[in-house]
């Protein structure tokens, strides 16, 4: 795998980056990229321990898996230290984990057990990787042109425009994308990047039931321009990028990587 095109190389070696939610998907597509870029990687997982263990096999010694079931934020304070104590400090945070109901629930027939599991694993855990991150990344300091860390949240199309009979989803990343304005102006004297990416729909085993029921498939190709689903690997490339020096005048951003479909959804 190569990240380079046209002379330009992105590179982040000799970086820390905790990666979670990347054993399968557009997180192990993340792992391997920034692998790829130089950099050393600690990745959780929850069950997936196969998975996990062919993305190490892919990458060599320079990465780590942890099973972390991040549904809180202690649980999340907890895997920072892991990857301090590992690697000796952190760089990066990619906070890509999350869950998505795939069944329809009308608001009012939505469990209050669904509402607080999305919101934990989608939004308290968030907070508490973000909260012991930066904390560390403080504690790093920053070297001269260098910056002291940088952050990217996942969130989605859902956070910005609402998803119908998913609101718990929509509501959990439409809090991430406010917190990344917040934390960009907050952060920034401190030379903390804090950045997101938005995918749409995208071919991961979360998306796989939906795309698989040929009703759905066409409804969901029907609200992509470019006419259809993205690879993990393009949502990864971004992210590397927003952890590069290219991006260093980047932050606060809400990048979208949907085929055009947040347009016209």
């Amino acid at each position: 795998m190569s990240n380079s095109q046209n002379g330009v190389q992105l590179s982040v070696a000799g970086k820390v980056a905790l990666i979670t939610g990347g054993s399968r998907g557009i997180g192990a597509a993340t792992v391997k990229m920034f692998c790829t870029a130089g950099a050393k990687v600690v990745f959780n997982y929850q069950k997936a321990k196969a998975a996990a263990d062919r993305v190490i096999a892919e990458c060599g010694t320079d990465v780590c898996a942890i099973q972390s079931d991040l549904a809180s934020p202690r649980e999340a304070e907890k895997l920072i230290k892991t990857v301090v104590s590992n690697f000796g400090r952190l760089d990066f945070l990619v906070a890509n984990h999350g869950i998505w109901p795939p069944e329809d629930a009308p608001i009012d027939q939505m469990t209050d057990e669904q509402w607080r599991q999305t919101i934990a694993v989608n939004l308290d855990s968030v907070f508490g990787l973000i909260k012991h991150s930066v904390a560390q990344m403080k504690l790093q300091g920053r070297s001269a042109g260098q910056a002291a860390g940088r952050i990217v949240i996942i969130s989605s199309t859902a956070g910005q425009r609402g998803e119908a009979f998913h609101c718990d989803y929509a509501a959990s990343k439409g809090a991430v994308i406010s917190m990344v304005k917040g934390l960009s102006t907050e952060l920034a004297r401190d030379g903390i990047y804090v950045n997101c990416v938005a995918p749409g729909w995208v071919a991961t085993d979360m998306a796989a039931p939906a795309l698989a029921n040929p009703k759905t498939r066409d409804r969901v190709f029907g609200t992509i321009p470019l006419g259809r689903v993205g690879k993990p690997e393009e949502i990864a490339a971004p992210i590397l990028f927003l952890c590069t020096e290219h991006a260093g005048f980047i932050t606060g951003e809400i990048l979208n990587v949907n085929g055009g479909a947040v347009l016209v959804g």
